[in-house]
Formats: C-alpha cells, sequence, structure tokens
C-alpha cells in the first residue's frame, strides 16, 4: 500500500546489505515516517516487545527474519542448540499472538532439515520471504471475500456503508491489505462508497495512530472516535457491520484480540450488527478449545495506560494522564466468545466461528 504517495510494504530486506532487514517504525506514526534496522535476533526481539512492529502477521513475519538474522551470527559448532534457544527467546517477546510461534516454528524445522546445504543462508532468507509473501497473499484473498459481504449491505442499502473497526488490522499491521482492513480497501477500489468508524483503541491508540493514518493515504473516507461510543453508533442505526482482526483464534471460534474487541462484540450482538473477524490461517490454534480460560492475555507495562504520546512543537512528546500513586492494569488483549461473531473471513472463505465449519475450509487439519 501507500505512504505519501510510494508504495511500502511493512517489512524488507535492506536493499544495499541483506545482513540488515527494515520496518517501518510505527512507534513514530504518524507524525514521522522512519524505518528501524534490524541486524539481530535481539534487534527483532526488541522490534516485536516495544512494538515497533504490530499485528499479528507482521510480528510472525519479523520473528522469521529475526531466526535468519540469528543464523548469520551463529558460527560455533553448538549453532543448532543455540538455535532452537533463539526460537523460545523470540516466541517469548509476545504471548497471545499465535502468528509468533508458528513463523518461529515453521523457520527452525527449515533450518534443521536443511542443516548440512551449504546454500542455507540464503535458503533461510527465501524461506523467510515465503512466509512474507504468504500474508500477502492471504490479506489478499480475505479482501476478495470479505468484499462479498460489503457489496451485499450496499446492493441492500443502496449508499454509504459504514465499517467499524478496532485497533489496527490493516496493511501496516500485515505486510499489505491488512486482515480487518482488506475488504475495506478492495470495496473502495471498486467505487463502493464506505466509511470508517475507527476506534481509538487505547491505550496505544494504534486505531486514532495507525489505521487513521494509512485509510488516509489510501483516501478512505474515515473518522476517528472514542473506544466507548461503538455501542451508542450501533444504537442509532449508524454502524451497518464491524471487521476486526485476531491475533490469536481458536479451533472452535473464539477470538482474542485487543482489549475492547469483547465489547464491541456485545455491543454488537445486542444491536443486531454483523461482527465479522478476519483472519489468515496462521493466526488459528488448532490446538485450542477453550479461548477464554486457555489464550494467554499478555500484560504489559502500566505506562502505556499512565502516560499518552502527541505531537506538540515539532515533536513527539509523552504527558502523564493519572495521580502518580494511581496503579495501573495493562491488559493487551480479550476473547470474544464465537457465539457473538457473525462469521469468520479466512484467505480460504467465510465460515461461522465453530468447529465443524471451521476444519471445513482446513480439512488437513482434522487429524491432528
Amino acid at each position: 500500500m501507500k505512504i505519501q504517495g510510494e508504495h511500502y510494504h511493512t517489512i524488507w530486506v535492506d536493499a544495499d546489505d541483506p545482513r540488515i532487514i527494515q520496518v517501518i517504525d510505527q512507534r513514530k506514526l504518524p507524525f514521522v515516517f522512519e524505518t528501524f534496522a534490524m541486524r539481530s535476533a535481539d534487534d527483532a526481539f526488541f522490534a516485536v516487545k516495544e512494538m515497533v512492529v504490530r499485528g499479528a502477521p507482521l510480528i510472525g513475519v519479523t520473528a522469521a527474519y529475526g531466526m535468519y538474522l540469528a543464523l548469520r551470527q551463529l558460527q560455533n559448532e553448538s549453532w543448532e542448540e543455540d538455535l532452537i534457544g533463539v526460537a523460545d527467546y523470540l516466541k517469548s517477546s509476545r504471548p497471545t499472538a499465535v502468528n509468533l510461534a508458528f513463523a518461529v516454528d515453521e523457520m527452525l524445522a527449515f533450518m534443521l532439515a536443511n542443516k548440512d546445504d551449504a546454500e542455507l543462508i540464503a535458503k533461510v532468507l527465501a524461506k523467510a520471504g515465503e512466509l512474507k509473501q504468504q500474508e500477502i497473499e492471504f490479506g489478499d484473498k480475505i479482501g476478495e471475500y470479505g468484499l462479498e459481504l460489503i457489496e451485499e449491505i450496499y446492493e441492500k442499502k443502496g449508499s454509504t456503508v459504514n465499517i467499524l473497526t478496532h485497533c489496527n488490522a490493516g496493511w501496516l499491521a500485515c505486510i499489505d491489505w491488512g486482515t480487518a482492513t482488506a475488504p475495506i480497501y478492495k470495496a473502495h477500489l471498486k467505487g463502493i462508497p464506505v466509511h470508517v468508524w475507527v476506534d481509538e483503541t487505547r491505550p496505544r491508540n494504534q486505531g486514532a495512530r495507525l489505521t487513521a493514518y494509512e485509510l488516509g493515504e489510501q483516501g478512505v473516507p474515515h473518522t476517528v472516535i472514542p473506544d466507548n461510543a461503538g455501542g451508542h453508533l450501533m444504537q442509532h442505526d449508524m454502524v451497518d457491520m464491524v471487521i476486526v482482526g485476531s491475533d490469536r483464534t481458536t479451533v472452535t471460534g473464539d477470538v482474542a484480540n485487543k482489549i475492547g474487541t469483547y465489547l464491541k462484540a456485545l455491543a454488537a450482538h445486542d444491536n443486531n450488527v454483523p461482527f465479522y473477524v478476519a483472519l489468515p490461517s496462521s493466526t488459528f490454534d488448532w490446538d485450542m478449545n477453550d479461548g477464554v480460560k486457555d489464550i494467554p492475555i499478555e500484560q504489559r507495562a502500566g505506562d502505556e495506560v499512565a502516560e499518552i504520546e502527541g505531537w506538540h512543537d515539532e515533536q513527539i512528546k509523552t504527558v502523564r494522564l493519572i495521580p502518580e500513586k494511581s496503579s495501573v492494569a495493562n491488559y493487551g488483549f480479550d476473547v470474544t466468545p464465537a457465539r457473538l461473531v457473525s462469521g469468520l473471513i479466512s484467505e480460504r472463505g467465510i465460515c461461522k466461528a465453530d468447529k465443524q465449519s471451521i476444519l471445513k475450509l482446513y480439512p488437513e487439519k482434522i487429524n491432528r
């Protein structure tokens, strides 16, 4: 997708040095466009942990390139054992997004299976590139299937389709296209009038800062709203559908996404507003059945809640919001039970949020 008229992915191999992986530094957007250079697995860990990169698909691909960078630096006889340690280290950077473990495990298995190949480093770099391209293709296909839902609403309504989304599940989070935003971009490109209600998504404001930014760069009409405005909009028929992304979805259809998603699902259910979740197959947890009980929920530093960043005097500045003696709880995600989900939009189609329907799309997972 585009930033200031130039086409970008959110991660790429440096054009001049294959030992460097570049990512867009999402901590600086929308105020400053900068890149962050990763030269080691430690850099990849930092990028994921400190949210230089955000979004389950991008987190996974970043860790995949982190494994490649680690391999380049491991020259001792125990490199295989060390690489297993790096894999565990990278997977610990953020516990909720299952794409992270998926990508790291894919890379580790490939490395160990080809450990005697003289061209191992080049092939590992190509493998990371394949995982990146796969996520782009997933987003493209998710967009095509989700477009059908928007078209149906437009045909019935005959006027602008109002879509509410939470957090950032756009191209910045998914390398290109996005998950939740992919159908929106497809509809906009097709000439269907769409308008997006963008939750600010406290405490890191990924909606207000990232989703609004990328929608604006693509020329998609949108309005930023406080997180707690969605229910009011739904009560007054100002939302035609909700589309969100996911960081982990169980095989039974329970959805972990940015904190606050569950409340949007409850409001949508109460007001008969369809609530869809867009996700690639790499975001499914094929071994987990009860999302509320079993999905690990990341608890992040309290300063994300206690403070807020903004743009002032041509600088990004931080100010305190709460009394110094007040404690903070900062849960990064919540889980929306499958019963509140109207449907799942994946690269293989749209299905109900239940085990039978999901496995019908992915029959190869039935005997896991």
